[in-house]
């Protein structure tokens, strides 16, 4: 453009963004081809936008009925354009979609690079626009939108950006055209060759053709008037005798070079999903992938499939290496499938297509049923879409067990993915049972490695019945667990669950392969004994009787009954909930929910039943206080004591740390033999006065 635009408006870049900037200009990325696949992929976006469109209202392609993407480097004017025959942008989403509105992803973007991510990230994130900075000084975007003029934005990311009306430069029909400005040290990029390597790495399957302005030398034969001239003046005339062999002698002819200029499409592959699987090889699905995708890296595994018959479409399904940054995010898009009809893209945001759980599959599916002009709500109560969702998830089921062949690739599979799975049980009750099959947990027998449902039946003890497991924050807390006490001593295998999703999971699975999944740490743990055990257990329960009415007497409605425990041998001991409530995990889990529904932890909340293991000194010690007076001032103290060590230990929180912290206070001041005559007034109640210290205190016996 020659002359500056009227109305020049100045903007200035919205915070993150300038800071983004900032961080492409002056740190040194050494894969900057990045940047072409990110316009040409941001072109082809708008593409599909204008033809999807057209599919309501075809009006809107006759400003412009062909579809294409168009790259014109300049060595001269040291200028690349990208051109686009797409929708366009209007002068609020020159503003908005350049500059003053920053996308979700560009601070997480921001953080990644800084920790030393990779740039060629910049795509996942919603804003491979900047990515032109990478080699460009300053950037000229001109755009035309069927509702609006044409517009120029204009910036040298020096913190502002301009937006004119646009009446002086060449006429766009509709689309956009973007213009850098190469910098001194990047003008390789205006190489014909180096163009046609990164489209064909990065861009082969782009739906629209990809078509590079190319200069072409061809030699031509003309013929050579100046030797013709050239005779000698001072030589006679001769007079010869013509014959016909002279007169066909050739006239001398020279070759000249002449330069041509004219369009070379630069993607002329078909789309990779309608060839023949057994000619495609991994390195096509790999380019494709990376193209679809915006991943820099390889995926983990592809399935390709046809379904025909009655119904007929085209599938090619990824699984990527890593879970993408924003995976369960609520506003990100709800799915990476997207879908064409016959070979027409629609939309790559239909819920209907792909169940929440499997959002992290990347992939296309193309239906040779659907009409072109489908809507959203037509999409919801189609019956076609419902069987090709069938399938889809079907296949991804059979692509996960084949993973779980190869152990390694597993490993990073569940690591990236494992959540989606245990929300897969909670959610899809029809392939509960395949996806059970691919979980995966530590055990108290499984060492480094994990182990599924499966291989843990084939470890069974002779007569065990159903597969233990346990909850909690994490594995270090949960193998140290006093629930594990029995279990460890009997030699039974117990799993660790330590995710927050493993609570919702195990809520809907309730069994596998006809065996019952009982958590230790509720009621309803039923552990295989001797006769002989089954007698002391008798005995142990008479004598123990009067304790747990005390007990039950001095906490109350804190717990709903007090028994003899058969699940512990060293610990004093524990707190266990209703088999049908909520586990203490699961009441950390809810309480820590930000927007949690206080009202339902009321109903939820399971009762306790507070455990005594009467093999313990300390608990026959307290039995020998409750015989002998149960209006005793320490044992009550004593019982809270008891009581509030063994919520923590249960993995429950205190009501009142307070109170535990002067408990515990109190009971180092016995040890020490001080004087604790004065004690805080909120807990006198509570805290009976101390008998006097005759000679040494327990605690001094111990040093």
């Amino acid at each position: 453009m020659s002359d500056t635009p009227a109305n020049v408006e100045t903007f200035v870049f919205q915070a993150e963004i300038n800071q983004l900037l900032s961080l492409i200009i002056n740190t040194f990325y050494s894969n900057k081809d990045v940047f072409l696949r990110e316009l040409i992929s941001n072109a082809s976006d708008a593409l599909d936008k204008i033809r999807y469109q057209s599919l309501t209202d075809k009006s809107v392609l006759e400003s412009e009925p062909e579809l294409k993407i168009e790259i014109i480097p300049d060595k001269v004017a040291k200028t690349l354009t990208i051109r686009d025959t797409g929708i366009g942008m209007t002068k609020t989403d020159l503003i908005n979609n350049l500059g003053t509105i920053a996308k979700s992803g560009t601070k997480s973007f921001m953080e990644l690079l800084q920790s030393g991510a990779d740039i060629s990230m910049i795509g996942q994130f919603g804003v491979g626009f900047y990515s032109a900075y990478l080699v460009a000084d300053s950037v000229t975007v001109v755009s035309k939108h069927n509702d609006d003029e044409q517009y120029v934005w204009q910036s040298s990311a020096g913190g502002e950006f301009t937006v004119a009306r646009d009446t002086t430069g060449e006429k766009l029909s509709r689309g956009s055209k973007l213009i850098l400005h190469m910098k001194e040290d990047q003008l390789d990029y205006l190489e014909e060759k180096k163009i046609k390597d990164i489209v064909k790495k990065h861009s082969e399957f782009i739906n629209y053709p990809i078509q590079l302005w190319v200069t072409k030398e061809k030699e031509k034969e003309v013929e050579d008037d100046e030797e013709e001239k050239k005779e000698d003046d001072d030589e006679k005339p001769k007079v010869e005798e013509v014959t016909d062999e002279d007169e066909t002698k050739d006239k001398k002819k020279k070759k000249v070079k002449e330069v041509t200029s004219e369009w070379d499409v630069l993607n002329k592959n078909k789309p990779l999903w309608t060839r023949n699987p057994s000619q495609i090889s991994k390195e096509d699905y790999a380019t494709f992938y990376k193209a679809l995708s915006n991943d820099w890296e390889e995926h983990l595994s592809v399935k390709h499939f046809s379904v025909e018959g009655q119904l007929e479409f085209t599938a090619l399904l990824y699984v990527p290496k890593r879970a993408p940054f924003d995976m369960f995010e609520s506003k990100k898009k709800p799915n990476n499938i997207k879908l064409y009809v016959r070979r027409v893209f629609i939309m790559d945001d239909c819920r209907e297509l792909i169940p929440e759980y499997l959002g992290f599959i990347k992939g296309i599916v193309d239906s040779e049923d659907l009409p072109l002009n489908i809507s959203r709500e037509m999409l919801q109560q189609n019956k076609i879409l419902k069987v090709i969702r069938k399938n889809i998830v079907k296949k991804c089921l059979d692509m996960f067990t084949e993973i779980a062949e190869n152990k390694e690739d597993y490993k990073k599979f569940y690591e990236a993915f494992g959540k989606n799975l245990k929300l897969g049980i909670h959610e899809d009750s029809q392939n509960r049972n395949k996806l059970a099959e691919l979980l995966r947990y530590h055990s108290n027998k499984s060492g480094d490695e994990m182990t599924g449902f499966k291989d843990y039946i084939t470890r069974m003890k002779e007569g065990q019945k159903d597969i233990y497991y346990i909850t909690g924050e994490s594995k270090s807390v949960v193998e140290n667990s006093p629930f594990l006490e029995k279990l460890k001593k009997k030699g039974y295998e117990v799993l660790y669950m330590t995710e927050p999703i493993d609570e919702y999971a195990m809520q809907q699975l309730k069994e596998f392969d006809g065996k019952k999944f009982v958590s230790v740490t509720k009621e309803g743990l039923k552990l295989d004994e001797t006769e002989e055990e089954k007698k002391k257990a008798e005995e142990l329960k008479a004598q123990f009787e009067n304790l747990c009415k005390v007990v039950k007497e001095i906490l109350g409605d804190k717990v709903e009954k007090v028994v003899l425990s058969d699940r512990i041998i060293g610990s004093p001991c524990i707190l266990v909930t209703g088999e049908f409530g909520w586990s203490a995990n699961m009441e950390r889990i809810m309480k820590a929910q930000a927007l949690r529904d206080s009202s339902m932890s009321t109903y939820m909340t399971s009762k306790k039943t507070f455990e005594l293991n009467p093999t313990n000194p300390i608990v026959d010690d307290l039995r020998k206080k409750a015989d002998a007076d149960k209006s005793d001032k320490t044992l009550k103290d004593l019982v809270w004591l008891l009581f509030e060590t063994a919520l923590l230990a249960s993995g429950f929180s205190l009501e009142d740390p307070n109170n535990f912290s002067n408990r515990i206070h109190r009971m180092i001041k016995m040890g020490l033999s001080l004087d604790t005559t004065e004690e805080a007034p909120e807990v006198a109640d509570d805290l009976p006065p101390l008998e006097e210290a005759s000679g040494s205190s327990h605690m001094e016996e111990v040093d």
